[in-house]
Parts: C-alpha cells; sequence; structure tokens
C-alpha cells in the first residue's frame, strides 16, 4: 500500500486528484490533505514521512516551494499543477514526474506507476529510494529538464553520454543513443556540470568520464577520444587542452 499525501487547495482540483487516484489501478491510501504552507510545514515536522506526496505550487499563502525551506522532505513528489514554468525548479526537488492540470487519468497512472519502478529498483527498499532522491550535491545539479516535441523530460546526468553543440544548437546524447534538444549553451552548461565528470573536450563537445572507452594521440601533439556510444564525427582535444584532459581522465 501507498501512503499518500496531497497538498492542494482547491476543493474541486483535491477532489478530482482522489477520483482519479481511485478511478487508478494503484494501492494508494491518501492520509492526509493539506491546503497550505503553513498546515503542510506543521504536518511533516509532526509526522513520518508518507511514501509519496502530491503537490500543487501555488497555495493560499505561497509558493509550496517554500515548504523545502523550513522543513526537509525526502519522499518523492508528483507535482501537479497548472503551470508549466516551474519544472526545472521542481525537479531541483525530490520531484519524480511534473503533471500539468487537468489532470489526465492515464498520465496520473504512469506517474504513479514510475514511482513503483524507482521502489523495485532499489530493491523494495523504500529508504534507498528516498536517499537517492534526496542525496544531492549542493553545488552540482544531477538531473537535466531537456524537450522532446511539446513535452518537458528530466534526465539522470549519469545518463549522458555528452553534450554537443550544431549550428548554435545544443544536444545531448543518451547511454542508449537517444537525443534531445539542450535550452543552454555548452559554455553553461559547462558552469553547471561536475568536472570531475564531465570535460569540455572542445568547442563542440563536453563529455562524460564514465563513457570514454578510449583514447590516443591524433596528429602527433593531439588527442583522438572514442565513447562507447557511437557518434557521427571524431572527438579531437587540441594541443593545448592535450595535458589538461590527460590530468582530468586519469584522476581518482
Amino acid at each position: 500500500m501507498i501512503k499518500a499525501v496531497i497538498i492542494e487547495d482547491e476543493k474541486t482540483a483535491l477532489d478530482n486528484l482522489i477520483h482519479h487516484i481511485q478511478l487508478t489501478s494503484e494501492p494508494v491510501t491518501v492520509i492526509a490533505t493539506l491546503e497550505t504552507v503553513e498546515e503542510s510545514v506543521a504536518w511533516f515536522l509532526a509526522n513520518p514521512a508518507p511514501d509519496l506526496i502530491f503537490m500543487d505550487i501555488h497555495l493560499k499563502d505561497g509558493i509550496s516551494f517554500s515548504i523545502f525551506d523550513r522543513v526537509k522532505i525526502s519522499s518523492p513528489i508528483i507535482f501537479i499543477t497548472a503551470f508549466d514554468n516551474f519544472m526545472v525548479k521542481a525537479f531541483e526537488q525530490t520531484s519524480i514526474e511534473y503533471l500539468l492540470k487537468p489532470i489526465n487519468k492515464q498520465e496520473l497512472a504512469k506517474a504513479i506507476a514510475k514511482y513503483r519502478t524507482l521502489k523495485t529498483h532499489f530493491l523494495n527498499n523504500h529508504e534507498n529510494l528516498l536517499r537517492f532522491l534526496s542525496e544531492k550535491d549542493t553545488s552540482r545539479k544531477s538531473r537535466i529538464v531537456v524537450k522532446k516535441g511539446i513535452e518537458f523530460q528530466s534526465i539522470l546526468l549519469d545518463e549522458v553520454a555528452y553534450f554537443y553543440t550544431e549550428q548554435k544548437i545544443s544536444f545531448l546524447v543518451t547511454r542508449d543513443g537517444k537525443k534531445f534538444l539542450v535550452d543552454k549553451n555548452l559554455k553553461e552548461l559547462e558552469e553547471e556540470l561536475d568536472p570531475k565528470k564531465f570535460y569540455r573536450a572542445n568547442r563542440k563537445f563536453i563529455i562524460n568520464i564514465d563513457f570514454v572507452k578510449s583514447y590516443r594521440s591524433y596528429d602527433k601533439i593531439k588527442i583522438l577520444v572514442e565513447l562507447t556510444v557511437p557518434l557521427s564525427e571524431e572527438i579531437i582535444v587540441s594541443q593545448e587542452s592535450a595535458i589538461d584532459f590527460r590530468k582530468w581522465i586519469t584522476a581518482l
């Protein structure tokens, strides 16, 4: 049984969400419904963490993100809101999904199933799942939000093999070869990414150390890098950056 808390200040929206949860085949029990930031903070301070949280963003007394400033929340969160401009901020928390109102029953069912999949992936150990969601480097993000068609997706940076730019547009490629549009240039990405894990190989590529298959001297003074995923062109590290690259790739 999944014990859930709903944070929603609109009665109609709350009733609609509960109705849609009941229509799914997921074993969800709503143990509390909260309407405000103040009420939510008080509840989380006084009660054990639920398995799952459904959270609206605009509440009667403010933005729900302010809850995180006052109490630690490690439970997985499904954000449900009428606004799409908070997606990036939502995924900086322990969010596993971001749904837009009006609620679609199929999308809600998929979001809850996603929670179960994550929990199963962590060997049915809920504590491990919470640790995975809550342990974040305070200076480096663990996810990146990308756009595919009209949808936004959150991708773990551990799954990103490399970033590249083409005609002033940035993309990322995942371990399984999927390509996504990124709304930042490589310079901005370089500043945000963990330098121990990601390296700016040249003007066109940022590569993930976990996907470097091999490297060798090229044209005597440069370095040719081969990744474990296919590329349409070679990644060449310049003479000026060759020493820096070798330090990066061999660092413990």
